[in-house]
Formats: structure tokens, sequence, C-alpha cells
């Protein structure tokens, strides 16, 4: 069952990651949508400083990758905006990191088409006039299990 919460502000965003970062288990793959300027790069910024990650968080928009190695967890940030067909996903090599034991947070999944892992969680981010709306879904016993800590 879809979950939707009001975030009013960025530190609003960053406390959510935070939850976030705490029911993150190996292996899951979440999908985040939203326009631009939406804050999925700013919720992957608070993931990686709720699990400790003291670093500069870059967006990978350039890159399409940018990988974390934190208190043992390995957390992959895709960034596919700039992605021009599905099939970059396999030519980079991409497939590979979808395993047990990485993370995958991916922005603009859509830009990757059917190449992707198949989302245990998906994330939708919506602008409102005031804040965002975070519409949260498990699509996966293992999505549904890390909604259970939230």
């Amino acid at each position: 069952m879809p979950l939707t919460i009001t975030l009013t502000d960025e530190p609003a965003n960053l406390a959510f990651a935070w939850r976030l970062a705490g029911a993150l288990t190996p292996g899951l793959v979440i999908y985040l949508h939203g326009d631009l300027g939406a804050g999925k790069t700013t919720l992957v910024r608070g993931v990686l400083q709720g699990l400790g990650y003291a670093g500069r968080v870059k967006s990978p928009t350039y890159t399409l990758l940018e990988p974390y190695e934190i208190k043992g967890f390995s957390l992959r940030h895709f960034d596919l905006y700039r992605m021009h067909d599905p099939h970059e996903w396999d030519e980079a090599g991409f497939r590979d990191e979808a395993n047990a034991h990485n993370i995958l947070l991916i922005e603009w999944p859509e830009k990757a088409g059917d190449c992707l892992p198949a989302a245990d969680v998906i994330l939708q981010f919506d602008i409102l006039a005031s804040g965002r709306s975070l519409h949260i879904t498990a699509l996966t016993p293992k999505g549904e299990q890390c909604l259970s800590h939230l």
C-alpha cells in the first residue's frame, strides 16, 4: 500500500532520508522519480549522511554513477538524466552493479527502460506550492520490509 508524506522543506527531506538510511539493506533497488529540482539528489545526500558519510555528495548527472562505501554499505547513486539510449546502461557495465551487496538509488530510471533491475521501492516526488509530496511504494517483499522500518 503506497504511503504519502509531505516534506515541507529541505530539512524535512533530509530528516526522512535519515530514517530511510536506517531501513536500508544490501541488495535494495530504489527508483527516484520527480521533476528537476524535486529533491531526489537531496534525499540521496541525506541517506548518505544518515549512513555516516561525511564527504561531499556530488550529483552524478554527467558521470551517471557515483559509488560510495560506508559502514559496510556499498551504495550506488545513479542519475540517468543525460542517458539517451536505454542500452547505455548495459554498455557502461552498470548491470554488474545490481547485486546482493549494493544498494542502488536510481534517479530518472525511465531513461534506462527495461534494462534496469526491478525496483523494490519507488519514491515519487511531486513539487507543491510549498514543499514536496513524496509517494512511497514497495513493490517487493524486500521493499515492504524496508518500509516497515521507517
